[in-house]
Formats: structure tokens, C-alpha cells, sequence
């Protein structure tokens, strides 16, 4: 079997369609699909849903569900705001930076932009509190050669360990030069 993309990745949000107007308006996806139905096909429960997809671009579909009968969504306690996130690319730095202005005047609180050697990314909240990054691709060939080089070992070490390889340190070095000054 050989894996061709992504069909969707689904989330729970907590109102359908404020979630569909805040990534039209906030990151100009279109929505594409709304599916709704008094019972879950796959288990025949009877637990009533609306199931809503937008166009991540390049065929990644973004879906939700809005669950009215379920217990209001929380958050895993024991793991950290920033672990689970979506990320999407986008074309430039120079986009990275129109897009934080304009989340920001929005009255959108944005972390960033991080800078990660091969991609900076900005990181913010959608009204459902999921976490949102988008990145700019910056790294060069060889950049990408040096990560591909060492990440079996980077992984193995990982596993003996559980401390950070330092194989890729280069790859923050100016990210957390900026934090100590």
C-alpha cells in the first residue's frame, strides 16, 4: 500500500459555522462541504453532527465537527498549548508578515515570527483555541541535506536518551541568540 495524500484531518470546533466564517475570513480557505446527519455512519450511534470542509489548498482538506450533544471541548491537561497544532505553508516571509499585521489588527494575539533556519512561522489560536502556525519555507538544499543526513541518529540517540540530539542545534541557533541578548 503506498500512502497518495491526505484525504482531510478532522477537529471538533465548538460552533460550525463561526469556525467556517473565521477561516474564511482569517485565512482565506473556501468552504467547500458541510455534511450533517442525526446519526454517526461508521458507528450508528445516534449523536447528531455537522461535519464542515474547507480547501487547505493543493487538495488538503481542513474538516470539523460541531458535536451539540457532547460535553464541552477541553484540552489535554498534561500536554503543553504549543505541541498540538495545524501548520500550513505559505509562499513567503513577506506573506508570514502581512498576514501577522492583519491577524493583529483583527485583535488576534500572534507569537512570532520564529525563526527555524528552513521555514519561520507565525503561531495563533482559532475560536476553538486550536492552534494555528503558518511557515515560510527559507532553507536551501543543502540545509535540508544536513537534517536528512543525521536524522536516524538524531531518532536513535532520542530513544536511549530522551535528551535533545544536539546533530540539528545549528537550526535555532539564531532563534535563541535573540532570546539571550
Amino acid at each position: 500500500m503506498q500512502i497518495q495524500r491526505i484525504h482531510h484531518v478532522a477537529y471538533r470546533c465548538r460552533d460550525a459555522k463561526e469556525t467556517v466564517e473565521w477561516y474564511v475570513k482569517h485565512l482565506n480557505m473556501k468552504f467547500v462541504l458541510a455534511i450533517a446527519e442525526d446519526q454517526v455512519p461508521s458507528t450508528k450511534a445516534p449523536d447528531p453532527y455537522m461535519h464542515v470542509f474547507l480547501d487547505a489548498g493543493q487538495g488538503n482538506v481542513l474538516a470539523f465537527f460541531e458535536l451539540p450533544n457532547s460535553p464541552a471541548m477541553g484540552r489535554d491537561p498534561n500536554t503543553p498549548e504549543w505541541v498540538q497544532h495545524i501548520a500550513f505553508k505559505v509562499d513567503s516571509v513577506q506573506t508570514l508578515e502581512e498576514t501577522k499585521a492583519r491577524l493583529e489588527s483583527a485583535g488576534i494575539p500572534v507569537v512570532g515570527i520564529t525563526d527555524h533556519t528552513i521555514f519561520k512561522s507565525i503561531y495563533f489560536f482559532d475560536p476553538n483555541g486550536h492552534r494555528i502556525e503558518l511557515a515560510a519555507d527559507v532553507g536551501t538544499p543543502d540545509m535540508y541535506e544536513k537534517l536528512d543526513a543525521v536524522k536516524w541518529q538524531m531518532l536513535d540517540e532520542w530513544a536511549q536518551t530522551k535528551r535533545a540530539p544536539k546533530h540539528a542545534a545549528w537550526m535555532h541557533e539564531t532563534e535563541f541568540r535573540g532570546a539571550a541578548a
